[in-house]
């Protein structure tokens, strides 16, 4: 059992040397946690095919938006799971809970594997594939805080960074886990059956992988520090009012939250999922292709969490976190266009040579980012025009015009006139001659765009693929700054007897709301103002915030005795 952290001549903490079962104990602790985030990443990684089967009842863009929506769904119930699970976690142990939340993770997965489509139950299946990713957020929510501290109180003092960055490390992998599963299938069955049946194999492969976590959660010993608090009868009777009721507490979990994991969650999301999703949404780049460079990028990037880890050993956790909030803020813009020319240079091409505008009365145009729309919610002419240039990802700047005028799109020279379209009675659809003129004006914009240069597809043989590797593997780095000390941190914040609960809420709440959301406002905000960009505002910034709050507010906390009682 690793000893109490001793302080040396300088002043800094030291402690002995990990023994091989503690290293044989936090390995199982971080391939288990490997396991749940494969589970929960597939989900992500197959947003656009979960659109067609489970939400194929919404307009084509509101199905992407809601996927993304439910995608986030089992971000928002992660601070409930970490109150939850960080409360069982810090009152019976870190190990039994572990138990619990693999289990609700890895049978949620299977069950979405097996689970029939819209066009077979109709609207049961998104209610239950929403409810099925709420029970992985809440699993995931009791996961990370327990993994983070279970590792913490196991690492010599001097060497917690690098240790934890080890934990840091299994959301990349799991990550990268659920893509080369994903590919595997996708080469073995084909595009046509994977995009019909073959994505169900992730999902109920998850099964084996439940087995072995189960084994290996099995196999851990209880936390030292944990069992040292135990033996002395100092646990906490209600961690959640010594917590969040107690302003001593509260105030750092507040300060964590704003000052650390809101910056780190949207680098994060930017770079591992944003970024895929840019790559195949917006620049419309195939999705094996698209996977193959990410996973690519991952592999490269990911030792960098034990590199930033270990280095926030020697300099702090603080200067590495804040460096990467600052310097993803100021370049994610220059990267996104880079990545744009180097993925689908004939879109970038175009977007230069030939501006698209659109002219419109804006007393027609409704809110494009709506996650519950129909298509027949956008009938004015201004709402079919944006509309259309949104999911052929086409770039285009608003020009106002008189009350009344009929919306149409500019570019090239060619102008192409809009529709005010009309419901048939119930409202449910638009009226056949509708139908067929607003088929004639999207073939129109097709014609037009694809004249004036705007590809509907990336061009496989033009992707500048080591350079769109370099970008991802950059904001992969950013990713591996702002995570690879934040468990450290996080522990070495909140003392033993609440430390489960109190870093589970701010980690989850930062990750789970402003990290796990990040796609669907992301993308909502593309779609209203017509610029593919324009999504990376809100990245840009939570980090900007999360930088000034932790430089001003935030304490370094790499020297703290984990194991005092206060």
């Amino acid at each position: 059992m690793a000893t109490a952290g001793t302080v040396n001549a300088k002043g800094a903490i030291k402690s002995p040397p990990m023994t091989r079962e503690e290293k044989k104990v936090i390995f199982a602790s971080s391939l288990g946690t490997v396991f749940e985030w494969y589970d929960f990443y597939l989900y992500g990684s197959l947003a656009a095919i979960i659109a067609k089967q489970f939400f194929s009842g919404l307009d084509a863009g509101a199905a992407f938006i809601f996927a993304l929506l439910a995608f986030a769904a089992g971000f928002i119930v992660r601070p409930f799971g970490a109150l939850v699970f960080g409360r069982l976690g810090d009152m019976i142990g870190r190990k039994y809970t572990f138990l619990v939340t693999i289990l609700i993770m890895g049978l949620s997965t299977f069950i979405v594997g097996v689970l029939p489509n819209f066009a077979t139950i109709g609207w049961a299946a998104p209610v239950i594939l929403i409810v099925l990713r709420m029970l992985q957020g809440l699993a995931l929510g009791g996961e990370y805080g327990g993994a983070a501290t279970y590792v913490a109180e196991h690492a010599p003092a001097d060497k917690r960074g690098a240790y934890t960055s080890w934990i840091q490390t299994t959301a990349t992998l799991g990550l990268f886990l659920s893509l080369m599963v994903i590919l595997g299938t996708r080469t073995i069955v084909g595009e046509e059956a994977f995009a019909d049946w073959g994505w169900r194999v992730p999902f109920i492969l998850s099964i084996a992988l439940l087995a072995v976590s189960v084994w290996i959660r099995l196999s851990m010993n209880e936390s030292p520090a944990f069992k040292k608090m135990k033996e002395e009868g100092k646990t906490s009777k209600a961690p959640l009012t010594e917590s969040f009721g107690q302003w001593k507490n509260l105030k750092i979990v507040i300060l964590a939250l704003v000052g650390l994991t809101a910056g780190q969650a949207v680098v994060w999301y930017t770079g591992q999922f944003y970024a895929l999703f840019f790559l195949t949404q917006a620049l419309k780049v195939d999705g094996a292709t698209a996977n193959i460079l990410v996973a690519i990028s991952l592999l490269i990037g990911t030792p960098f969490f034990l590199v930033f880890g270990t280095l926030s050993d020697r300099i702090g956790r603080k200067p590495i976190i804040m460096a990467g909030c600052l310097i993803a803020a100021l370049t994610y813009f220059p990267l996104f266009n880079a990545l744009t020319s180097a993925a689908n240079p004939d879109l970038a091409k175009a977007q230069k040579e030939v501006p698209v505008t659109v002219v419109v009365d804006p007393a027609q145009c409704s809110f494009q980012g709506s996650p519950i729309a129909r298509e027949v919610n956008f009938h004015t002419s201004c709402d079919i025009a944006k509309r259309t240039l949104a999911q052929a990802a086409v770039n285009y700047t608003i020009v106002e015009a008189p009350a009344g005028t009929v919306a149409s799109i500019k570019l090239g020279g060619v102008e192409v006139t809009s529709l005010n379209a009309t419901l048939t009675p119930d409202g449910n659809s638009f009226d056949p001659e509708s139908k067929a003129s607003i088929a004639a004006f999207k073939k129109a914009v097709a014609e037009a765009t694809k004249a004036a240069g705007y590809p509907p597809k990336a061009d496989p043989a033009k992707i500048n693929k080591p350079l769109v590797v370099g970008i991802l593997t950059l904001l992969v780095i950013y990713v591996t700054m702002v995570y690879g000390p934040i468990a450290a941190m996080l522990v070495e914040l909140f003392p033993t007897r609440i430390r489960y609960t109190s870093m589970s809420l701010p980690y989850h709440i930062g990750n789970g709301w402003f990290g796990g959301l990040l796609p669907t406002i992301a993308f909502g905000m593309v779609a209203q103002s017509g610029n593919i960009y324009n999504g990376l505002w809100y990245p840009i910034i939570i980090a900007s915030i999360t930088f000034v709050i932790g430089m001003l507010f935030v304490k370094e906390t790499k020297d703290t005795d984990i194991y005092a009682d206060d």
